[in-house]
This record gives structure tokens, sequence and C-alpha cells, in this order.
């Protein structure tokens, strides 16, 4: 029965992240990080530690697949990924001194109104409009934002990708479906660097909770991406804004739960 149930919430779990990860460029351990502190009793910087590994290769498909249908921006966004590598880094080792539930539901809340924000003022950009930003602008908001966005991420490992989107959106000037694929393609780089800091800090996790959660999210990103590339850039920031805020109120009630 124990194990029945282990099954059924890393595929929940794996689900939700990986659609929220497909459609909206979202960090898979904000949604499997809550579901198996609570339901499975495992220990919440190892929880961080699966979700974030999940993300590596959901992240990677949903890169691959926008990247097919011409929605990756690697070019540009170098800067920015290193900036973000560099502070999640840091933000992982804070982590470890941190209490388990700091800055969660804030984070929770600050994305249900980001995702209000991508339902009630749609981000209109176009790639062309995207290009005629400045150089030097484009430097300092991508050494900033990315610093914010790392530690973050490293630190409470959700909301990552979510804030990601919102400075590829609103400060860097991104194309809807560029700014999603942009976004998990630094994404899965930033998963890869915080969840082996995360295995080092605290080491290995349950291996079995591990695979589940890596296959399952993997899978459903993979369909979610798929999906999201052939909708039109009105309903992708539907989709975005809904993700966002299903996710944040679902995660705020498993929190209130535990």
């Amino acid at each position: 029965m124990e194990l029945i149930i282990k099954c059924l919430v890393c595929f929940f779990a794996g689900a939700g992240a990986g659609i929220g990860t497909g459609f909206a460029g979202m960090s898979a351990a904000a949604v499997i990080g809550p579901m198996l502190v609570t339901f499975l009793g495992i220990p919440a910087y190892q929880a961080v530690g699966i979700g974030l590994m999940s993300d590596v290769l959901a992240s990677s498909v949903s890169a691959w697949t926008y990247k097919r249908n011409g929605n990756l921006d690697i070019k540009r966004s170098l800067l920015l990924l290193i900036s973000v590598l560099t502070m999640t880094a840091v933000g992982s080792y804070a982590a470890s001194f941190l209490p388990e539930q700091t800055m969660s539901g804030t984070m929770q809340v600050a994305m249900i109104f980001i995702g209000l924000r991508f339902l009630l003022k749609p981000v209109q950009s176009t790639k062309e409009q995207m290009a005629e930003q400045s150089k030097n602008s484009r430097i300092v908001k991508s050494i900033v934002g990315g610093a914010v966005v790392g530690f973050i991420c490293g630190a409470v490992g959700a909301g990552g990708g979510m804030m990601l989107l919102f400075v590829l959106t609103s400060f860097l000037g991104y194309e809807m479906h560029m700014a999603v694929g942009t976004s998990v393609f630094i994404m899965a780089f930033t998963a890869l660097t915080g969840g082996v800091s995360h295995f080092a800090v605290g080491g290995m996790p349950d291996a079995f909770s591990l695979v589940l959660c890596v296959v399952f999210t993997f899978l459903w990103a993979r369909i979610a991406a798929v999906i999201a590339n052939k909708a039109s850039a009105k309903t992708l920031n539907r989709a975005v804004g809904i993700v966002m805020i299903v996710t944040s109120i679902v995660i705020l009630t498993v929190n209130y739960l535990s």
C-alpha cells in the first residue's frame, strides 16, 4: 500500500510539474517539493533536490521542442544563464541554513500576482521588437535579473522559472513563445546546478521517488511543450497565467495541510 501511495504522489507531482514546465517554464521543484514533503514525509531539502533534478530532463525536452519551433534564443541569453547559474549555487548553499518553509508562502503569493499579470495584461511583444533592445540595457538587466532569479531558485527550489519568465517578458522584452523556450533552456542548467548542490550538501534522497518524479515530469513536460508551441501567443499567455495561479493555490493548500 505504501508503494502504491508513493507511485501516485510521484505521478501527480510529476504531472503538475511537467505541465507547468512545458507550458509556462515553471521550476518542477515548485510542485514536487511541497507534495513530497507533505504526502511522503521526505525532508524538505531533499525534496527540493528531487524537484530540481526532475526539472533537468523536463526543461531539456521542453527547450528542445521550443527550439524545433524557432522559439529559443541561446545567443542573447548566455549572460543571463551565467548570472543565474552563479547565484543558484550560492542560493542552494544558503538554503541549508534556512528554516524549511522560509519564503515558500511569499513566493506562491507572488506567483499568483504574476499569473494575473499574464491573464490581465498579456505579453504582446514581437520578435522584431525584442531585437530592438539596446545591448547595454540588455546586459545590465540580464546580470541583475539573473542574480535574483538564480538565488531564489537555489534557495527555495521554487519560483525560479516563473521569475525568469517575468524577467524575460517584462524587462528584456521577449515575445511569449520565445520567453518560455529560453526560460526552460536556462532552467535546465539551473536545475542541474541546484540539484547537484542540494545532493552534495544534504546527501542522496530516496532513489525510487527520484526516478519516478524524473520520468513522470519528463513525459508530461514533453506533451505540454508540444501543445504550447501550437498555441497562439494569446492562448499561451492565458495558459501560463492559469498554470501559475492554480499551481500556487494548490501549493499553498498543500503547505497549509502540512
